[in-house]
């Protein structure tokens, strides 16, 4: 997956840098507390740390890709981590975790170990967005694996995450032009005490 990123850095960053998230980041933002601590979870181009950082969050971003992550620094003038969503350690708590079009590349039987262990460094309270392709299928495509989810693997995932309780899903079509047809399901989660 890395090589795919890395091997794609350009034409990827410049695909998605620019896209209009505004919709997404009006249902997340306002739950965050305002100059609160947003970690930017597989950042890709860092867009949308880079709009957070705008609106005064505190920013932490990281990407497993080498050169993404060095493109993503650039963009927003501070040091973007490259490591994984399974190794992803922590000294602070965030308030906000956004993971947009980023955790749907962890093959299925990873991935409710891939969000507990982000949830981890979430405060009480705190919000975690994420965003699947729509549907129920582990698949490849263009050399990239996809975990597509659904309400239903949803539920499946957040039984194995006692400490995230789902607060809203939607669909929505994809930002990017000439694809909206394809679907999206984005999920918003708290994190409660257990």
């Amino acid at each position: 997956m890395n090589n795919y990123y890395n091997e794609n850095a350009t034409s990827f960053f410049n695909d998605t840098v620019n896209v209009d998230m505004s919709s997404l980041y009006s249902k997340f933002t306002p739950l965050v507390k305002a100059h609160g601590s947003i970690l930017d979870a597989g950042c890709g181009s860092a867009r949308d740390s880079l709009y957070f950082k705008t609106k005064g969050f505190n920013v932490h971003s990281f990407d497993a890709s080498e050169v993404l992550a060095e493109k993503a620094s650039q963009l927003l003038q501070q040091n973007v981590e490259v490591t994984t969503f399974q190794e992803f350690q922590s000294s602070i708590q965030f308030d906000g975790i956004w993971a947009c079009a980023s955790l749907l590349h962890v093959p299925k039987e990873e991935l409710a170990n891939s969000i507990a262990n982000l949830a981890k460094y979430l405060k009480v309270t705190g919000v975690f967005y994420m965003s699947f392709k729509y549907g129920n299928t582990e698949r490849q495509h263009n050399g990239r694996n996809f975990t597509d989810v659904n309400e239903t693997v949803l539920a499946e995932l957040l039984k194995n995450i006692p400490e995230l309780t789902l607060k809203d899903t939607w669909i929505t079509g994809d930002a990017r032009p000439g694809r909206d047809a394809e679907k999206w399901l984005n999920v918003l989660l708290t994190k409660v005490n257990n």
